[in-house]
C-alpha cells in the first residue's frame, strides 16, 4: 500500500486524537481488502462524526476504525453504511453515550447474524428501541451477547416487541425488560427459547461434513421468522449451503439432526447431480423429474451411510392414498406419495399399481448404473403421462401433507436457457466463483482480534483486544554473539546438560505377540520349549520405537516499559539479562532439535496489542533471529492474557506430544486503560485455562519480587519466581531442561 493512500486517507479523518495514528494503517488495510471504494469513503467520511475530543470520544472512533472493517468481512460491505447510519442516530437524535458500546458488539452480533438481512434486522430493533424506548437502550446493547445465544434474531424482535406492549404506558420501564431483571421478561424470552441455533452447533455441523465427505462447505443461515405467508426452503447453490437459522424438533428428530439430514441431502446433490436444461421440460416434468433425482442421491448416500434412512423417514410426510379430495389439483399429493415409496420400497402403505411398477423400475435401474443421467428425465416423463388429470390445472391445489422439510428447492439441478417473466422462478448460478471461499485469513493477516473476560459481568467481551502482529525489526547480531562469548562458561555447562537430554532415536521392545520381525533369542527357546513339551512363550516379536523428544515450545517474552529498568543490586539492566538468557536458551533448544518459536509482547490499550516474532518454529538459529533480539527493547504496558491467546495459537498447531508456552516477564498483567487491578489478572487466568483445555501447558518465569500476589492465582502451581534477577541466564535454561526433561 503505498504511503501516499495512506496519507491521504489519514488527512481525510479530521481526527486529531493521536491514538488513531497507531492502529489507522492496519485498520485502513482491513478495510481496503474488504470494502469498495465509495464504502471506503463513506467509513472515511463517517470517522469523524465520532471523532469527538476526550476519553470518551477517543475510545469510540479508535473502535469504530476497528470494528467496521469486520463487519464488512463478515456480512458484507453493505452493512457498514447502516451501521454508520445506526451510529450517527444513536449520536445525533438519541444517547451520544450508547455509540461506543454500540461500535463494540457489533462483531459479536455479526459472526451470530452473517447474513445481512438477519444483521440489519437487529439494527432496526436497536433504532426502534433507541427512539420509542431510549430507557431501554443500554441493557439492549449490554445484553445483546447474550440474547443472541438463546434466540434468533426472530425470537429477538418478537421478545422485543413483548416488551413495547407491556410498557406501553411506562416506557422508562424498558430499562428492566431489556435487562431481564423482571419475571416477566425472562418468561417472555423463555417462550421465544424453542429449537436449535444452528451458530450454537456450527463446529460440530462443519465436523460433520468433513468427516462423512472430507468437504467443507460454507454455511449461509436466514430467518424464517419473518416470512409468515411463504417460508423460504433450504437450497444449494454456487455460495453454499443456505439453511434456517433455527430447527426445532419434529417427530422425535432433534433439532441438530434435522440439520444433519437437510445437509446430508444437499451435498448428496453437490456430489451427484448435474444440471438439467429446464427449458426442455414443463412445470408438471420439472416435479416428477425432482422426485427421481432427490431418491436417486438419496440412494446413493444410503449405500454409504444407511442410518440416514431413519431420519429421512421420520422427516418424511406420508399421505394417504385418498387423501386429495376430487376436482383439486392433486400433483403434489401423488409426488410426495411417490417419493415416500422411493425412499424406503419395503415399507409404504401404498399399493397403487402404477406407482409400485414405477418404483420397481427405478430400483432396476439404480443397480444397473446408479448415475445414469437419463434416469430422473426418463422415468419422470414417463410418469406423468401415466397420472396425468385435467384437474392438475386446477387453481385448487391440494398441498396438506406434502412438504418434506429435510430437502432443498432444487434449483441447483435446474439451468435456464431463457429468462422468465415468473419474479418468483429461480435460475441457478452454474459454474460461478464463489467469492467467500477466499482464504480470509489472508486478508487480516495484519491484525487478529481476540475476546476478553470481564469478572465483573461473569461474560466474555468479544473482539475486544485487537493484536497487530509483526517480525520484530533487525538490528546487530554482533550483540548477542558477544553476549554468548561472554557467556562460555555458562554455555559449556548448558551444553553438559543438553547431552544428558539427549535421546536415543531407536529402542528395542521385546516379548511381543506381534511385530516388526522375530526376536530369534526367544524364537529359539520357545522353539525348545515346545519340543520339550513345555508350554512355550509366545512372545517371540520384537519391534523399534522412535524414542526422540516430540517438544513443541514457544518463550513469549514480556517488553514492557518495565523491561528497561536496572533491579536493585544488579549491574545490568532486565532487557540485557533477557536478552543473554533467552540467546543462551536459544543455542540449547537448536541443539536438543526441539520444535522453537520466540516472541515478545507489549500492549498500549485494548485496541494495541503489539506481538513481535523474533524467531519461528520453522526457523533455524542463525544472524537473523540473532539480530532480531539484539534489536530488542522494552516499552508500552502487559496486557498478558490477548498475548497468550494470540501465541497460544500458534503453538496449538503444532504437531508435537507436548506443547509448552514459557512466559518470562518482570511484573502483573496491567494496561493503561484498565484501573482496576484485577481485571487484567482475572483475563489472563481464563486465558492460561483456555490454552489448558487445547493441550497447551504454560509456564511463568516471573522476576517481579512482588509476583507471590497474583502469580499463583493466574499459574497455580506452574510458575518460578526468580528473585535474584542476576542469575537470569543461568536459571532459564535449567528450568527449559528440567520442564521438558
Amino acid at each position: 500500500m503505498a504511503n501516499t493512500e495512506l496519507q491521504n486517507a489519514r488527512a481525510r479523518l479530521r481526527c486529531p486524537v493521536e491514538a488513531v495514528d497507531d492502529i489507522f494503517p492496519a485498520c485502513f488495510a482491513e478495510a481496503k481488502a474488504n470494502m469498495s471504494e465509495q464504502v471506503l469513503d463513506a467509513w472515511l467520511d463517517g470517522a469523524f462524526n465520532f471523532c469527538i475530543r476526550g476519553p470518551r470520544g477517543q475510545d469510540r472512533i479508535l473502535t469504530y476504525l476497528e470494528t467496521l472493517p469486520q463487519v464488512a468481512r463478515m456480512v458484507g460491505e453493505g452493512a457498514v453504511t447502516s451501521c454508520i447510519e445506526t451510529g450517527t442516530i444513536l449520536q445525533l437524535e438519541v444517547h451520544a453515550a450508547q455509540v461506543g458500546p454500540f461500535f463494540t458488539v457489533l462483531p459479536t452480533v455479526a459472526r451470530r447474524l452473517p447474513e445481512r438481512p438477519l444483521f440489519e434486522q437487529w439494527l432496526a430493533l436497536v433504532t426502534r428501541v433507541a427512539r420509542e424506548g431510549r430507557y431501554g437502550l443500554k441493557p439492549l446493547i449490554e445484553k445483546t451477547p447474550d440474547l443472541l445465544s438463546q434466540v434468533d434474531i426472530g425470537g429477538l424482535v418478537r421478545w422485543a416487541e413483548s416488551g413495547f406492549l407491556a410498557h406501553a404506558s411506562q416506557p422508562n420501564k424498558l430499562a428492566d425488560w431489556f435487562a431481564l431483571t423482571g419475571a416477566d421478561a425472562k418468561a417472555a424470552l423463555q417462550r421465544e427459547r424453542r429449537g436449535t441455533l444452528f451458530v450454537d452447533y456450527e463446529r460440530r455441523i462443519e465436523t460433520f461434513v468433513r468427516a462423512l465427505w472430507d468437504d467443507e462447505v460454507p454455511f449461509h443461515i436466514y430467518s424464517e421468522r419473518f416470512h409468515e405467508l411463504r417460508k423460504p426452503v433450504p437450497y444449494l447453490d454456487s455460495l453454499g449451503f443456505h439453511i434456517p437459522d433455527i430447527y426445532t424438533d419434529d417427530n422425535e428428530v432433534s433439532g441438530l439432526d434435522r440439520y444433519r439430514a437437510v445437509i446430508a441431502h444437499m451435498m448428496g446433490h453437490r456430489l451427484y447431480s448435474e444440471p438439467f436444461i429446464a427449458d426442455n421440460f414443463n412445470r408438471y416434468q420439472h416435479i416428477f423429474i425432482e422426485v427421481f433425482e432427490d431418491a436417486r442421491v438419496e440412494y446413493l448416500l444410503m449405500q454409504q451411510f444407511p442410518g440416514l434412512r431413519r431420519i429421512w423417514k421420520a422427516l418424511h410426510p406420508v399421505p394417504g392414498p385418498d387423501d386429495c379430495p376430487e376436482g383439486w389439483a392433486c400433483i403434489r399429493h401423488l409426488a410426495t406419495m411417490l417419493s415416500r415409496a422411493l425412499l424406503d420400497p419395503e415399507d409404504h402403505p401404498y399399493r397403487d399399481p402404477t406407482l409400485l411398477d414405477f418404483v420397481q423400475r427405478f430400483l432396476e435401474r439404480m443397480k444397473t448404473d446408479p448415475h445414469d443421467r437419463k434416469i430422473p428425465t426418463e422415468l419422470g416423463v414417463q410418469y406423468l403421462v401415466k397420472v396425468h388429470s385435467v384437474d392438475f390445472r386446477s387453481p385448487k391445489i391440494y398441498f396438506e401433507n406434502t412438504f418434506i422439510s429435510y430437502r432443498d428447492d432444487n434449483r441447483n439441478i435446474w439451468m435456464f436457457m431463457e429468462d422468465t417473466d415468473d419474479e418468483d422462478e429461480f435460475h441457478s448460478e452454474h459454474q460461478a466463483a464463489n467469492p467467500r471461499t477466499d482464504d480470509e485469513e489472508e486478508q487480516v493477516q495484519f491484525a487478529r482480534h481476540h475476546r476478553e473476560w470481564d469478572y465483573h459481568q461473569g461474560r466474555y467481551q468479544a473482539d475486544w483486544a485487537t493484536v497487530y502482529e509483526a517480525i520484530h525489526p533487525a538490528g546487530d547480531a554482533g550483540i548477542i554473539d558477544s553476549l554468548l562469548e561472554e557467556h562460555r562458561p555458562l554455555a559449556k555447562k548448558i551444553k553438559r546438560m543438553v547431552e544428558f537430554l539427549k535421546p536415543q532415536q531407536h529402542v528395542r521392545v521385546r516379548y511381543q505377540e506381534e511385530g516388526d520381525e522375530l526376536d530369534l533369542d526367544v524364537a529359539v527357546r520357545a522353539m525348545i520349549d515346545y519340543r520339550s513339551g513345555s508350554t512355550p512363550d509366545s512372545r517371540i516379536h520384537q519391534f523399534y520405537k522412535h524414542d526422540g523428544r516430540d517438544i513443541a515450545v514457544l518463550l513469549l517474552v514480556d517488553l514492557s516499559n518495565s523491561l528497561n529498568e536496572t533491579p536493585q543490586g544488579a549491574d545490568r539492566s532486565i532487557l540485557r539479562l533477557s536478552q543473554e538468557a533467552v540467546s543462551l536458551l536459544g543455542t540449547a533448544v537448536e541443539a536438543l532439535g526441539d520444535k522453537f518459536a520466540i516472541a515478545g509482547f507489549a500492549s498500549n490499550t485494548r485496541h494495541e496489542v503489539r506481538y513481535l516474532h523474533f524467531k519461528g518454529f520453522s526457523d533455524a538459529w542463525d544472524d537473523q533471529v540473532k539480530s532480531r533480539l539484539g534489536a530488542m527493547e522494552g516499552a508500552l504496558s502487559t496486557r498478558m492474557g490477548a498475548a497468550l491467546r494470540h501465541g497460544g495459537q500458534y503453538l496449538a498447531r503444532q504437531k508435537a506430544e507436548k506443547r509448552l508456552l514459557l512466559l518470562l516477564s518482570d511484573g502483573e498483567p496491567h494496561d493503561v486503560d484498565e484501573d482496576d487491578p484485577l481485571y487484567l489478572i482475572e483475563d489472563t487466568k481464563k486465558a492460561v485455562e483456555e490454552l489448558g483445555a487445547k493441550g497447551v501447558d504454560t509456564y511463568c518465569v516471573t522476576l517481579d519480587p512482588h509476583a507471590d500476589e497474583y502469580v499463583d492465582h493466574i499459574f497455580g502451581y506452574r510458575y518460578t519466581v526468580i528473585d535474584r534477577v542476576q542469575r537470569l541466564p543461568e536459571r532459564l535454561p535449567q528450568l527449559f531442561m528440567a520442564l521438558t526433561r
